[in-house]
């Protein structure tokens, strides 16, 4: 079928639909819908409508109300994050804020009322103890894949005739909730126990933020995790680890690994920062309490980095805020990898967490540098160090294991492990050229070694996301996980199990030697390094490069104007 996506933004869910939908013969096209000089969002939408003739629009992902004229004339189904019966523009904010243990999603036709549409279909989810945006990239992307795969299905066969919310055949409560205001998230430290401070510091974790007073300035707080040990005055900050800073609560502590400044200096929207880099010279002097890379049994703090092994398997699991690699993220990435290196394993797994695995360069602290040419050349020379590191490894095999999404140098980072393994609901974006970048992390070796250099033409100017299935068609993945984001670290630890104990392993791991040896008898992988590092460095180094426009404008959350033309050029047809 064609099918329209309309949304407010190309988000993880919308490019998850979209993947999906190519992988099953559809032809969806997509429409952002923003103002567009002095169109408005509805006229734009009227005019892709009329341009594209869709036999269906879907919407994964929507701020705003799809117009009378369009609905009526075009089937229009809306995916609700919330189970039948809930309505209202907050949902996930409430279910995590008030403690939900299930929730689910729902996928109903576009009328007058929002959210109060007939029902296509829905699908439950379960609610760990996690923040809203890894929530709704895990379970609940899940969830609405469940649902609009079957809506489609359904609305595909023409018989499906779906349910309405009113009449005597319905019998849920109607649960209609306002926006979540940050009057209702506000944190009282001196009275809120930890269990309600995490509550409210995951429902807003990506989006919009707990606006809280820290140090005499005002502050939007992202994210928040326990902390078992420390423990001070209701409150106070007691400690930085990695970036974050540790705040006492009435009952424990929370480490609080992201701010963002109200408003920055210059009166422009503040930026999401690592704690330590946004506080600057208003963090008083702290302890830097490290958590050790082997984390004890039993312990329940936050560390972005540990390692463990189970046999001749090592797992070295990084999860650092939005996926983005710092300079600094990058070198103590290295250092526990080197680490990990001098273990006696024959398996040694990379990543393993329930969400991104590595989105590449850290695009916030660049933007907020004092020089952000400088600081984009010394994260980016950080992290190709990682990856050569990762590509010179001869005498183990290395998995790179992708319970999340992955995008640009951190898909990369990925490529440069002997096998790539996805949980099945990942979706990657192996290219640059969005953000104005050539990349690098030694891509022009990777990708084309893997899929050859015409596909890797094709992957890098298209710059379109694909689905995990796509990817293994494509041979950019060599293992599929069909299981939920909380099995995936389980799965990957028994599969690594079994290959380390596999008898051709070591076998393996020789040829793998001899064929690096060749590849660099042929071209060095310095002359690789040199080349990408040259065009990148051009980049930074020109003021008028359309990179440092489009970093400003990503960071910042600027709105788009009108779909993008790698987007537009996808009709449903």
């Amino acid at each position: 079928m064609r099918i329209l996506l309309v949304a407010s933004a190309f988000n993880s869910l919308t490019q998850r639909v979209f993947g999906e939908l190519r992988d099953r013969g559809h032809h969806p096209g997509v429409h952002l819908m923003t103002v567009e000089g002095e169109r408005t969002a509805a006229d734009g939408l009227r005019e892709a409508v009329r341009r594209q003739r869709p036999d269906l629009i879907l919407a994964p992902m929507l701020k705003s109300a799809v117009p009378e004229d369009i609905w009526a004339g075009c089937p229009t189904l809306i995916v609700h994050p919330g189970p039948p019966g809930d309505r209202g523009p907050a949902s996930l904010d409430w279910a995590i804020q008030e403690g939900a243990e299930r929730w689910g999603v729902t996928v109903l036709q576009a009328n007058a009322v929002l959210d109060g549409g007939d029902i296509w279909a829905h699908a439950e989810c379960p609610v760990p103890p996690v923040g809203k945006s890894e929530l709704y990239r895990g379970e609940v992307a899940d969830a609405a894949l469940r649902a609009v795969l079957l809506a489609v299905e359904r609305f595909a066969a023409g018989r499906h005739q779906p349910r309405p919310q009113h009449g005597s055949g319905w019998d849920v409560p109607d649960h209609t909730r306002p926006a979540l205001r940050q009057a209702d998230r506000r944190i009282d430290w001196s009275a809120d126990p930890t269990a309600t401070v995490l509550r409210k510091l995951r429902a807003a974790d990506s989006q919009p933020g707990v606006l809280d007073e820290l140090l005499g300035a005002e502050w939007y707080l992202h994210g928040g995790h326990g902390e078992d040990q420390l423990r001070g005055r209701p409150g106070s900050l007691l400690a930085t680890r990695a970036g974050a800073v540790c705040r006492a609560t009435v009952d424990g502590a929370v480490w609080l690994p992201e701010l963002r400044a109200r408003r920055a200096p210059d009166g422009r929207r503040g930026i999401k920062l690592p704690a330590t880099v946004a506080l600057g010279s208003r963090c008083p002097v702290l302890p830097e309490v490290a958590a050790p890379l082997v984390l004890p049994p039993g312990r329940r703090t936050w560390t972005d980095l540990d390692y463990r092994e189970v046999g001749a398997v090592g797992m070295l699991r990084f999860a650092f805020p939005g996926g983005a690699m710092s300079a600094a993220h990058c070198r103590r990435l290295l250092a526990a990898y080197r680490f990990a290196r001098t273990r006696p394993t024959s398996v040694l797994v990379l990543g393993g967490g329930r969400d991104f695995f590595s989105n590449g360069i850290h695009l916030n602290v660049i933007e907020a540098a004092p020089d952000p040419a400088a600081e984009s050349w010394e994260n980016i020379t950080a992290i190709d160090d990682l990856v050569a590191e990762l590509l010179t490894t001869t005498d183990r095999l290395l998995v790179a294991a992708l319970g999340g999404n992955a995008a640009a140098g951190g898909a990369m980072l990925a490529l440069a492990a002997d096998e790539v393994w996805c949980r099945s609901g990942v979706v990657l974006n192996p290219h640059y050229r969005l953000m104005g970048l050539t990349g690098s992390e030694y891509w022009t070796y990777s990708l084309p070694r893997r899929v050859g250099p015409d596909a890797a033409r094709r992957l890098t100017e298209q710059a379109l996301p694909l689905s995990a299935a796509a990817a293994q068609r494509l041979g950019l993945v060599d293992r599929l996980l069909p299981v939920p984001p909380g099995e995936f670290a389980g799965e990957v630890a028994a599969l690594a199990g079994r290959l380390a104990a596999s008898p051709g392993l070591g076998e393996r791991i020789g040829l793998k030697k001899a064929a690096r040896e060749r590849d660099e008898a042929v071209k060095p992988l310095a002359a690789y390094r040199a080349e990408e590092l040259a065009l990148m460095r051009r980049t930074f180094e020109d003021p008028q490069a359309p990179y440092h426009a489009l970093r400003a404008a990503f960071v910042r959350k600027e709105p788009a104007v009108g779909t993008p033309e790698h987007l537009a050029r996808h009709q449903a047809r």
